[in-house]
Parts: structure tokens; C-alpha cells; sequence
């Protein structure tokens, strides 16, 4: 493979095969020293949640809400439903 004198680079079908690539997907260069990686560009919604991923908070928040339900401390999904339908009706009431 050979850089051009416009400086683009071909990636070959095997490897784009490989790497799970498919026509008209947006990817995104990193480089680190001489080294450059081409990963899939993420959604604006799925980089949004990298991003809070990321955030100390957050990850503090999912390793207690893990814990606590680990622990048995959650409670079964009808229960926690028909909280939210009671607390609308209380709402539209009010």
C-alpha cells in the first residue's frame, strides 16, 4: 500500500471485510505517535454516552445502583411501573 501524492490512503476490501466496515460508514482517525487507528464514528447519542460513561459520577452512580441490586435492594418491574402510573396520575390531578 502506497500513500499518494494526495495523501489518501486505500484501505483494501479484505481488510474493510475484516474490520466490519460497510460502505457509506463514517469513521474517525486517532493517532498516536506513528500509529493511526480507524474506528466507526459513533451517533451524536452514542458519543453523548461515552462521554457521561466516562464522567467519575457516573460511573460512581452505576458501581452503588450494581451494588444495591446485587444486594438484593431492587424491586420487581411491576412494582416500579405502577409507581411511575400512580405518580402521573397524581400529577394530572394536582
Amino acid at each position: 500500500m502506497t500513500v499518494t501524492l494526495t495523501t489518501e490512503i486505500t484501505v483494501p476490501k479484505s481488510v474493510r471485510r475484516k474490520a466490519g466496515f460497510k460502505p457509506g460508514e463514517r469513521v474517525e482517525f486517532k493517532v498516536s505517535d506513528r500509529t493511526i487507528t480507524i474506528v466507526p464514528k459513533l451517533p451524536p447519542d452514542e458519543e453523548q454516552d461515552e462521554r457521561e460513561i466516562r464522567d467519575p459520577k457516573v460511573r460512581e452512580h452505576i458501581r452503588k445502583s450494581n451494588a444495591e441490586r446485587l444486594a438484593g435492594k431492587g424491586r420487581p418491574i411491576g412494582e416500579f411501573l405502577a409507581d411511575i402510573a400512580a405518580q402521573k396520575r397524581t400529577r394530572r390531578t394536582a
